[in-house]
């Protein structure tokens, strides 16, 4: 799934959009997906100017989003927004800087009508940089 199409699930755009393409998912219990960082994302010029590393706030973001695409996928509601309702067990294992490419994988935990509950993780070069279990909500 390229940025076109997924663009066509997330209601995000630039400079908000934390998700570059979707290489597998099975509509059912998992999704993985890719984010590049550029030396030009807006947040790098003051998250720091002379060390720049994205924030802990915005990978939990990328999860989140790959997360939408999936719960998108599972409760067959094509255009509904899932609202990001918890963070439980967010833990930031690596720094993450320009040149980086992030690898997020996504699976379902729990799937209840209109709540859903994931674990995921944000991986560089093969080793978690970033987990947590994330909560997720469908507004009718």
């Amino acid at each position: 799934m390229d940025v076109n199409e997924i663009m066509k699930i997330l209601p995000h755009r630039y400079p908000m959009l934390l998700v570059d393409r979707v290489l597998e998912c099975d509509d059912k219990e998992w999704i993985v997906a890719i984010k590049n960082l550029s030396a030009t994302e807006s947040y790098f010029q003051g998250h720091f100017p002379d060390d720049p590393v994205m924030p802990g706030v915005l990978q939990l973001e990328a999860m989140a989003q790959a997360a939408g695409i999936l719960v998108n996928k599972v409760s067959q509601c094509e255009g509904a927004i899932a609202y990001f309702l918890a963070v439980d067990k967010a833990r930031f294992r690596k720094v993450l800087r320009p040149g980086d490419q992030l690898r997020i994988e996504v699976r379902m935990v729990r799937n209840r009508s209109k709540m859903w509950r994931v674990h995921g993780q944000v991986l560089l070069d093969g080793e978690v940089a970033c987990e947590a279990d994330l909560m997720f909500g469908r507004k009718e």
